[in-house]
């Protein structure tokens, strides 16, 4: 198993802070392991398995069961019993603070929704998924291209081993993780939408189109998207707007987050056939655009594009700058006329191309190209 000292950082300080934390992310992405970490270094500790029967099962009444623990309180899988959050905040209202509380979850709009409300104030929310570049090492980032970023596919002892993985928690996912959500979604048209949306990753959204596939309404369409985003496997990042006297891009570009599950969902399985797949520089753009996100934890996110002119893949707003990003498949990328308009209409304080290479340039005035590793390891 692989360590996660940046995650593990965070998420101790952030229980330092609050008296709850939230950690979210998609089932076996290792939210439990990182737990046990932070549980085992407590002093005085209880943990709460939630689909443990047992474990349940004491928590019929939980304010009895809480109310006199001391010390790291940890409740897993939380969606379980969304009728916690009232007692937790009465908790963590005490004075003085007698427990601290570490809450985790597979994702669940639903549960972010109750707890930001309950919990205003009081709780700190720290999302996850997979491994990321900065954690496996640049000498593994075309495994961790290829199978995705989830513990136990990235870890698998063979390919094949990989890719079964993949196909079971696909499976499990639609069949069980979604209705225990409380989201009554027939597990072969989502299935079926799923694919539809890896065939459209790294590129805008066409509701439209995909509803007419579907035969079903374009608002059925946006509820299915909506879904998978917020269960993490999905990701939409929106168009930006700038007062230019130029058509623009306003619907938002769609991404599979991991990888490992994108290629499941296409049918790609080796890399030999990811290399003469239609999808081999998207896949790349979108894995490259997750590992970029991660390595900028404070940043509000976006696209932009114009009607047959210039499009930049990623616009950051971080610490009152505008960074832009492109990704770049190639052994040499050079600086193109998208990327001077790009430049000159948004007023980008930094354009940084990023590609699969281990050399570091400069195109013009702040314009850069680095290695995606340089990128996860700090290098911005």
């Amino acid at each position: 198993m692989l360590s996660r000292p940046t995650l593990l950082t965070r998420l101790e300080a952030a229980s330092r802070r609050s008296p709850v934390t939230l950690l979210l992310g998609p089932r076996q992405c290792g939210k439990t392991t990182l737990a046990r970490w932070i549980y085992r270094r407590a002093g005085k500790r209880s943990f709460f398995d939630l689909e443990n029967p047992s474990d349940l099962g004491s928590l019929a009444e939980p304010m009895t069961t809480l109310s006199p623990l001391t010390g790291l309180v940890v409740l897993d899988e939380v969606q379980r019993r969304p009728d916690l959050f009232p007692v937790l905040r009465v908790l963590a209202d005490r004075k003085p603070r007698r427990a601290r509380f570490l809450i985790l979850g597979s994702a669940s709009p639903e549960m972010l929704r109750q707890s930001s409300e309950t919990l205003a104030g009081r709780v700190e929310i720290i999302e996850m998924g997979g491994f990321d570049l900065s954690e496996v090492g640049a000498a593994r980032r075309d495994k961790l291209w290829t199978r995705g970023g989830f513990p136990p596919s990235f870890l698998a002892h063979s390919e094949e081993s990989s890719r079964a993985w993949r196909q079971s928690f696909i499976q499990t996912f639609l069949e069980r993780d979604l209705p225990q959500m409380g989201l009554q979604i027939p597990a072969m048209t989502l299935r079926r939408f799923w694919s539809m949306v890896a065939h459209y990753h790294g590129q805008t959204w066409n509701a439209s189109e995909i509803a007419a596939s579907l035969g079903v309404s374009d608002m059925t369409t946006r509820r299915y998207l909506d879904v998978l985003t917020g269960a993490y496997m999905v990701r939409q990042l929106p168009a930006w707007f700038e007062s230019i006297k130029k058509r623009q891009v306003k619907a938002p570009k769609v991404y599979v987050r991991d990888t490992g599950l994108l290629h499941s969902l296409l049918g790609i399985d080796s890399r030999r056939f990811l290399l003469s797949h239609p999808k081999y520089g998207a896949s790349w753009e979108g894995f490259a655009l997750e590992q970029v996100l991660r390595a900028l934890p404070h940043r509000e996110a976006y696209f932009w594009a114009t009607h047959n002119e210039a499009e930049l893949d990623l616009l950051v707003f971080t610490r009152g700058r505008r960074w832009g990003f492109e990704f770049k498949l190639k052994d040499a990328p050079v600086l193109t006329k998208s990327m001077r308009i790009a430049l000159e209409d948004l007023e980008l304080d930094r354009l940084i191309v990023v590609y699969p290479g281990d050399k570091e340039y400069r195109l013009a005035r702040n314009v850069n190209v680095l290695p995606l590793a340089a990128v996860c390891e700090g290098g911005l």
